[in-house]
């Protein structure tokens, strides 16, 4: 598994009626893999994991890992709160022909180092699939820390980090630490160029969702040596990628998928489409953003 490049964190698409539209999700695939991302990462918020059914979860993997026929990782994501769930989950993307896992620590419950530390391990020792950690500490309230991951080098599965804490910094402190032991990707749009300027290996995306060339763009130059190139790209991106971060995110990038043309607004309740003043504003941001596109 090679954690590295740009790894969409794609959304579920829907009809209006709540079903599943595969038909707009391959044709969202299809943007993304022409684009040129390195994996696609199922079942993560932005994919409205908690709202959907076992069943749906398990078509959704299956039929994604059927259509990228190998050009790229598929990523299950596990967001559980009890560990023999996340066991399940291991074991299942493993049949069902996942490449790799993205783990959440434990949902619901707020568990200590211990705790958490004890079921990242149970779900790496159930499974050969290499993981990601994904360390959130803003939105799922457990950080990860340093003396944590420590103790996971123990296990050699667990291969990389989602890095959300919103502290740069924390780049230079996890290499300091561990040099290569761990790869790390950013996972906060509006701080990747920054991330991937201080030696992140890749970027875990939201707003890719809707501009993955540009997206993938910019983590090229950036690896390139390219900055300038990047930074003209980025700061454009910026009011776009600042959709990324608010509770909202789902029904924003959704709304910035059907404008570009590459997806539908359609969310699932408790989520509701966007509406009045709200709308407009959102409307206007990506409107913007699609009229002054850069010339890649």
């Amino acid at each position: 598994m090679n954690w590295q490049g740009v790894f969409p964190a794609v959304t579920t698409k829907f009809h209006q009626d709540g079903s599943l539209d595969m038909d707009m999700f391959f044709k969202n695939l299809d943007a993304q893999l022409e684009a040129g991302v390195h994996g696609i990462i199922l079942g993560g918020t932005l994919g409205e994991s908690s709202v959907l059914s076992l069943e749906e979860k398990i078509q959704l993997t299956t039929e994604t890992v059927k259509y990228v026929n190998g050009k790229v990782p598929v990523i299950l994501n596990i967001a559980e709160g009890a560990t023999r769930d996340a066991i399940f989950w291991a074991h299942k993307a493993k049949e069902m022909g996942a490449s790799g896992l993205m783990l959440l620590p434990p949902m619901r419950y707020g568990s200590d180092a211990r705790e958490t530390v004890a079921y990242f391990k149970a779900v790496a020792n159930s499974t050969d699939l290499p993981i990601m950690i994904y360390n959130n500490p803003v939105d799922y309230k457990t950080l990860v820390t340093l003396a944590m991951f420590e103790e996971l080098t123990d296990c050699p599965n667990i291969q990389a980090v989602k890095e959300s804490t919103r502290d740069i910094s924390n780049v230079t402190r996890m290499r300091n630490l561990f040099g290569d032991r761990f790869k790390i990707l950013c996972g906060v749009d509006t701080l990747a160029m920054e991330e991937l300027l201080m030696s992140a290996d890749g970027w875990v995306a939201g707003l890719v969702c809707a501009f993955p060339k540009e997206t993938v763009a910019v983590y090229n130059l950036v690896k390139a040596g390219k900055t300038e190139e990047a930074l003209k790209i980025y700061r454009w991106f910026l009011p776009l990628l600042e959709l990324d971060i608010h509770p909202k995110l789902v029904q924003y990038i959704k709304l910035a998928e059907q404008m570009a043309g590459i997806g539908t607004e359609w969310v699932r309740a408790p989520r509701l489409t966007l509406i009045g003043e709200e709308r407009v504003k959102i409307e206007n941001i990506i409107k913007v953003g699609l009229e002054h596109r850069p010339n890649l």
